[in-house]
This record gives structure tokens, C-alpha cells and sequence, in this order.
């Protein structure tokens, strides 16, 4: 896989029209966040519709930040929802500073 930029290519007022919306929306349902060494790991309860919300954040955040990585992880028995972000070195801080991680 080539390096990719640490980097968002919206202009910023599409950021933040994204910020509000559409990640910022989902961030204010974690229950949980965890460091790890390349981003971060977050953990949501199994609420109706919570998986299709993530599943639509992450489609839309992979056209302006392509250095992400997006895992996923349902636990059974309408267990938690796990959602980890991590890239290159940098990308915790990058999700810090312009998503409020």
C-alpha cells in the first residue's frame, strides 16, 4: 500500500458541515473510547440503526481522508459495537484536532 497524506481534502466549510453532521453526530454516541497506538477504538451500544449509521459515516469518510482505516466489530448477541480508526503515525492526532475525537 503506498503513503498516503495525513490529510482531509474538503474545503473548510465542508468540514465543518461534516464535522457537525455527519462524524460529529456519531462521535456523540460513543460510550467508550480507547487510544490505541495509531488511532482510536470506539465502542457503541447495539441501538436500532447504529450499524447502518456507522456504515454510512465510514463510506463517506473514505472519499476525503483515504489515509484511514476503518475496522468494524459486532459482538454477538446484540452485543457492543466496536468501531476502530487508525492510519499512519499522526492519524490519532489528526482525529483530535479536526473531529474532536
Amino acid at each position: 500500500m503506498k503513503d498516503l497524506p495525513i490529510t482531509c481534502t474538503l474545503d473548510s466549510a465542508a468540514l465543518d458541515a461534516r464535522r457537525e453532521h455527519l462524524l460529529g453526530g456519531l462521535i456523540s454516541r460513543v460510550l467508550e473510547r480507547i487510544e490505541i497506538p495509531d488511532g482510536y477504538r470506539v465502542r457503541f451500544q447495539s441501538d436500532n440503526g447504529v450499524l447502518t449509521r456507522i456504515a454510512s459515516v465510514v463510506e463517506t469518510e473514505r472519499r476525503c481522508c483515504k489515509f484511514l482505516t476503518f475496522r468494524l466489530t459486532a459482538e454477538p448477541d446484540d452485543g457492543a459495537i466496536w468501531l476502530e480508526v487508525s492510519g499512519p503515525p499522526g492519524t490519532r492526532e489528526f482525529l483530535r484536532a479536526v473531529f474532536n475525537f
